[in-house]
């Protein structure tokens, strides 16, 4: 059987990064990015590709799929899609179907405090995974693998969540959301940083949860929590925002991290040496977080 994978959020940084591994643990790749641009370089660097990129407002050409591997790396076709379109979504379930079985996920499509406002954030980076794991939970199975991108600014504080916020931000796609959050909250959600702390949280508990789904399917899902990680995204963020490069200097290992550090413990996580771990988070920082944990009282 053929076996499919999806790399989200491809185009660039951490998820083209996570494609290159991906390249070489599946038959057929799928690339999801919004960017069509980006999406379909990335694929043209990666493998054999359709002549036009897979939108998700298209239906795909069976020809596409007797695409061959060339030299042992997957086929691999671009498809443009915004993570948070439930139609689309369900588009891309429908081509894994056609391709083969579900067999990997790298999903870290997603946006920093600096690409848009609290909702937008909370929306693609929080709502989005809810959607993309609702849209594919029913290709799940034994051995199939997701990989889900949170963050290590939860960990950093300002995110304790009582026991009424927690059930508002486990239900992401509950009518009136983000409204919902922000009345519990209050007005501090509307800084985007927060909202992004916020979301990467929610992240990090809805893997939990989504492990309880998968598991009598024989499938699994983690998280990844990376740091500072310098990708065109992290220098954005590092731009507008001074603290970043303050938490670089305060990393143990004296640096920022590199995407393909991140990719490769995504690789570890998505293959059959991982069979036993679900709905975990792997913290991917140099080791910030337990440094500014040692400055607190």
């Amino acid at each position: 059987m053929n076996t499919v994978g999806i790399a989200t959020g491809a185009g660039r940084g951490m998820g083209l990064a996570c494609a290159r591994r991906l390249a070489a643990m599946v038959d057929t790749l799928l690339l999801v990015d919004l960017d069509e641009a980006a999406v379909t370089a990335a694929a043209a660097e990666l493998g054999p590709v359709p002549s036009k990129p897979v939108s998700s407002r298209t239906v795909p050409s069976r020809a596409t799929a007797d695409l061959a591997p060339a030299g042992g790396q997957a086929a691999v076709e671009p498809f443009v899609l915004d993570v948070t379109d439930r139609d689309g979504l369900a588009r891309l379930a429908g081509r894994v179907t056609e391709l083969g079985t579900l067999r990997a996920v790298a999903h870290a499509a997603g946006i920093s405090p600096a690409m848009a406002d609290w909702r937008r954030i909370l929306t693609v980076d929080l709502t989005g995974t809810a959607l993309l794991a609702e849209a594919l939970r029913p290709l799940a199975t034994a051995g199939t693998a997701m990989a889900c991108f949170a963050s290590m600014a939860p960990l950093l504080g300002g995110t304790e969540p009582s026991p009424a916020i927690a059930d508002i931000l486990d239900d992401p796609l509950a009518e009136g959301f983000c409204d919902r959050l922000r009345d519990a909250i209050g007005p501090a959600l509307e800084d985007s940083g927060l909202a992004y702390a916020w979301a990467k949280l929610g992240v990090q508990r809805f893997v939990r949860r989504e492990a309880l789904r998968l598991g009598p399917a024989g499938a699994r899902i983690c998280s990844v929590s990376p740091g500072i990680i310098d990708t065109p995204q992290g220098q954005q963020e590092a731009q507008s925002r001074p603290v970043m490069a303050k938490l670089v200097r305060q990393t143990p290992l004296g640096r920022s991290g590199r995407p393909e550090e991140v990719a490769a413990v995504v690789g570890f996580l998505l293959s059959a040496q991982a069979s036993f771990l679900t709905g975990i988070d792997v913290l991917v920082d140099g080791g910030v977080v337990a440094a500014m944990a040692g400055q607190r009282p």
